[in-house]
């Protein structure tokens, strides 16, 4: 078998799951096995636009993975997060805060609010003090364990513990073991056992068969190398530094060297393709005043944006 035969995506991408999401057949199969009813019951899924409202300009931007209305006006936010993100849980309610209230404007009922749900399918441990790897979260009284409500709901998936651990198979366990696979025989595997894992097995196929989609994975697939890189760099300079002046001011002359030359660098990419300081902030997961500083500087170099001058004078010797 070639090369090119053997190569598939990865499911965790989430350039990759975005594109498993837009079959109708694999949302529902995924929702079914998550939300613990028959995929009959789920009934339509329709994908809606993932960038929420800005009312004021200076409001944080919000972009979800995927976003999901059932038959029942239901809203969900699937998230992917291949990526360490200690703030999860806090950005996971701010796009859950911001995705309920959209639904209602100026004079409305708030009979009007349907149930939102939060998905975070997360390939590392978010709750380290527990060996479970799917959790489910409601609003609760804590001494009555009364519920408050049920419009808001958060579930997390955890792919590491997935792969470190055993547990009773079931669907909603075979879905993880498939969005954390990299092995084509382990998919092969899975969707034996399920016709809509296995839905999404043959989109991958074929995704991983198209050369335009091929390359637009590769280019987020360097994007994370990047960036994970830029991280570690970071992290090694400002330990670096800490060791002669303090963990804090290592961390700063760390941000200011070579590890902040390549922010500047991505930033700039991204300005190449025209996306705005919210949307860079969110795609590189950095506090959008770095990122506005850096694309505020940018904006006189462009369009050969030369990093090494931009760093020049955002920090002056």
């Amino acid at each position: 078998m070639g090369e090119t035969q053997e190569f598939i995506m990865k499911p965790k991408i989430d350039f990759c799951f975005k594109e498993l999401m837009e079959e109708e057949l694999v949302r529902r199969g995924f929702l079914s096995a998550l939300l613990g009813v028959r995929p009959e019951d789920i009934g339509g899924t329709e994908l809606m636009p993932t960038v929420l409202r800005k009312p004021h300009a200076d409001d944080k931007q919000g972009i979800l993975d995927v976003r999901v209305m059932l038959t029942d006006g239901s809203q969900v936010d699937i998230e992917i997060q291949v990526a360490s993100y200690k703030q999860w849980p806090e950005r996971s309610l701010f796009y859950l805060c911001k995705m309920f209230c959209e639904q209602i404007r100026a004079g409305d009922s708030y009979e009007k609010m349907k149930k939102c749900i939060h998905v975070g399918i997360l390939d590392f441990n978010l709750f380290n003090d527990s060996s479970e790897y799917y959790s489910r979260f409601h609003l609760w009284e804590d001494h009555r364990n009364q519920m408050y409500s049920d419009k808001i709901e958060v579930h997390i998936l955890e792919l590491k513990k997935v792969r470190e651990n055993q547990y009773l198979e079931n669907p909603l366990l075979n879905w993880a073991r498939f969005l954390g696979s990299e092995k084509r025989e382990e998919m092969e595997t899975l969707a034996e056992k399920d016709v809509y894992i296995d839905a999404a097995y043959q989109r991958l196929m074929a995704l991983s068969e198209d050369e335009r989609k091929k390359l637009e994975y590769d280019n987020r697939m360097k994007a994370i190398r990047d960036y994970n890189s830029f991280r570690q760099e970071g992290i090694r300079e400002g330990r670096e530094e800490g060791r002669k002046q303090g963990r804090k001011q290592g961390r700063e002359e760390g941000r200011k060297q070579g590890a902040f030359q390549k922010l500047i660098s991505m930033v700039c990419k991204k300005m190449v393709k025209g996306k705005s300081p919210e949307a860079i902030a969110e795609e590189l997961e950095e506090d959008r005043e770095t990122i506005e500083r850096i694309y505020t500087v940018a904006r006189k170099y462009a369009p050969e944006y030369e990093a090494d001058k931009i760093y020049k004078e955002i920090f002056p010797e």
